[in-house]
């Protein structure tokens, strides 16, 4: 037996390179064609990932405190992070989506720009009012006149926020799915940990369980840091606009979502806001708006040092290219993927040329 053993061992292998070829491609194709069939759930089964490594400690906390399986765990903390972001975030969607019904009905395919006429209340705007009320009637009246040269870039940007929202029904789906394969996910956890080390030692040589801490922290620190700040702000944001009737709240809202990922101060949409509530609200309720929303906007200051306490060191340009080219590229899920999968590869990108700057200097 030993010596049909060594004999099978050392038949020579086949090296027709056509032979070769045909293997290479069959393996390709397969791979190809597994890509092309799960493509749809990329984006939602790695964002369920993300959640699941930045929930991860609070699903731990909650296992030691109520004594429950993993399984059971698991379950209860999904219910609650659905139960906390889908009811507001529908509200939101639903706004957004009336807005665009509205928006649709002044942009027709090969139509001139047509723009409501402005409230009378705007004229009663302080400093502003009167020739800001002006300048909206002329363009109401008269939109190429008014606006010139940028009208063609308007509808364009019309367009554009049409097809962002008429998809926003499909991405609040994607978004419950991702969080219930994050439920998933946490549940399986220590198998998880355990292939992630698998491949990153499979890649580079006996360094598994130093990456997968490093991508795992970065993750998490993204995640919790960033991502939920962001989310946190923009919930509360909406539904203050919601409170107060504020017209086109649901495209507020999106605006805010998309420059609290980028790191950009979401105050420069709720200042102006609590401005003109004070033009059309009671005074008392225009002095809580503004309250709400300063602290609102303050939160990103106060949360983001103790999140980012082991923070990335990630540009915010990284995070801005890959939040805006997720969200172009995936929808509302894109949104943070593709901030995280930057930041990730970014990171891993780093270290590897620290490394080799290391090794040819020594």
């Amino acid at each position: 037996m030993a010596g049909e053993l060594f004999v099978m061992n050392d038949e020579p292998r086949n090296t027709d390179p056509i032979d070769t070829a045909i293997r290479i491609g069959l393996v390709t194709l397969l791979a190809g064609w597994s890509i092309y069939i799960a493509s749809p759930f990329i984006g939602p089964i790695v964002w369920g990932i993300i959640i699941a490594i930045g929930s991860h400690p609070l699903y731990n906390w909650l296992r030691g405190k109520t004594g429950l399986g993993r399984g059971m765990t698991a379950t209860l903390l999904t219910l609650g992070m659905l139960a906390i972001l889908i009811i507001p975030t529908i509200m939101l969607s639903g706004a957004l989506m009336e807005e665009t019904r509205n928006l649709s009905g002044y942009l027709q395919e090969g139509n001139e720009l047509r723009i409501p006429p402005p409230p009378q209340k705007v004229a009663d705007w302080p400093l502003i009012g009167e020739k800001l009320h002006a300048f909206w009637t002329h363009a109401s009246e008269n939109p190429r006149q008014a606006l010139g040269e940028i009208e063609p870039q308007l509808k364009m940007l019309g367009k554009w926020l049409i097809s962002a929202a008429a998809g926003a029904g499909l991405g609040i789906l994607m978004f419950i799915f991702s969080i219930i394969i994050a439920g998933i996910f946490l549940a399986t956890s220590a198998g998880g940990y355990k292939a992630a080390v698998a491949i990153f030692d499979r890649l580079t040589t006996g360094r598994g369980q130093e990456l997968t801490e490093l991508s795992k922290s970065t993750v998490r620190s993204v995640v919790n840091g960033i991502l939920g700040i962001a989310i946190i702000q923009t919930l509360l944001a909406g539904l203050g606009f919601l409170a107060m009737d504020i017209p086109g709240a649901g495209a507020l809202a999106l605006v805010c979502l998309v420059l609290a990922v980028v790191q950009i101060d979401i105050l420069i949409i709720l200042i102006p806001l609590s401005i003109y509530a004070f033009s059309f609200a009671g005074t008392g309720a225009a002095v809580l708006f503004l309250i709400w929303n300063i602290a609102v906007g303050l939160m990103n200051n106060i949360l983001k040092p103790i999140l980012l306490a082991r923070g990335v060191k990630a540009p915010m340009a990284v995070i801005f290219v890959g939040a805006i080219g997720g969200l172009i590229a995936h929808g509302l899920v894109g949104l943070f993927v593709g901030a995280v999968v930057l930041v990730l590869a970014y990171t891993l990108f780093m270290l590897w040329l620290d490394e080799r700057s290391v090794a040819e200097n020594g």
